[in-house]
Parts: structure tokens; C-alpha cells; sequence
């Protein structure tokens, strides 16, 4: 599946100082879906800058985005939108669209959410690399 994918489709976020967007960023490393075997963790989204204006995209939204295959299924846009409803609830961003992010909305136990102190113990795996061909 190819889904025909805008940044019309995009959630547009904001957030209050400058920096957020280093915070967001790396915050983002430590969310995703963890190996079962190792401890290894699959980052699911990421925050894209894009003509001004800063989204929340799951990593196969940007797949779809730059035109690649892309299987991006509704568990996928489950765990965006619990990942965005997090960092609103953190206080790290604020949602410009809430409409974009009411349903579906998956459990919290679908996710690996490492601390900072855990980082380190973990490889974190992006399966996606802004900026990168």
C-alpha cells in the first residue's frame, strides 16, 4: 500500500520556545516499539520541519511523503496520536488540529517509553533518517 500522504494530512504542532524542538526531538528517540529479544527500541515518530511550520509524523508517513512503498496501517496512526497526546500532556507541544488526532488512539501499554537515565542501556533504532537520502 502507497497511501497518497500530504502535509495537508500532517498534524501541525507548536510549541512555546525555541529549544522545544531539540527537546521534542530527542524525546521522540526514547518512544517507539521495543524487540522483544534484545533491548532495542524502533523509534516510531519524528518531528519534521517543513516550510515553517513543525509537524509530529509517524515514520511511515514520511516514507509515503518522499514517495516509497509505505504499508502505514491504522495501528501506526494509533500509536502517532497517543505519542502526540503524550508530549501535549508533558506540556512540550500544543496541537493546532485536535481533530487530526481523536481516533484511533492506542493503549499506553502498546508503547516502550524509556526514561533519559535508560537511554543509554538501549540501541535506539530510527528506522528513519530526516535530511538523509
Amino acid at each position: 500500500m502507497n497511501p497518497n500522504i500530504s502535509v495537508n494530512d500532517l498534524v501541525e504542532i507548536d510549541f512555546n520556545e525555541p529549544d522545544d524542538f531539540l527537546k521534542i526531538k530527542e524525546t521522540l528517540t526514547r518512544i517507539g516499539v521495543s524487540s522483544r529479544k534484545e533491548k532495542k527500541l524502533f523509534q516510531s515518530c519524528h518531528i519534521l520541519h517543513k516550510r515553517g511550520k513543525y509537524y509530529i509524523v509517524h515514520f511511515k508517513e514520511l516514507f509515503a511523503l518522499d514517495g516509497l512503498r509505505s504499508d502505514i496501517d491504522e495501528n501506526d496512526v494509533a500509536r502517532r496520536n497517543k505519542i502526540i497526546t503524550l508530549l501535549q500532556e508533558w506540556g512540550l507541544i500544543e496541537v493546532l488540529d485536535k481533530d487530526k488526532i481523536k481516533e484511533p488512539i492506542c493503549e499506553i501499554n502498546q508503547l516502550k517509553i524509556l526514561s533519559y537515565k535508560e537511554k543509554s542501556d538501549w540501541a535506539l533504532c530510527p528506522k528513519y533518517h530526516i535530511g538523509k537520502k
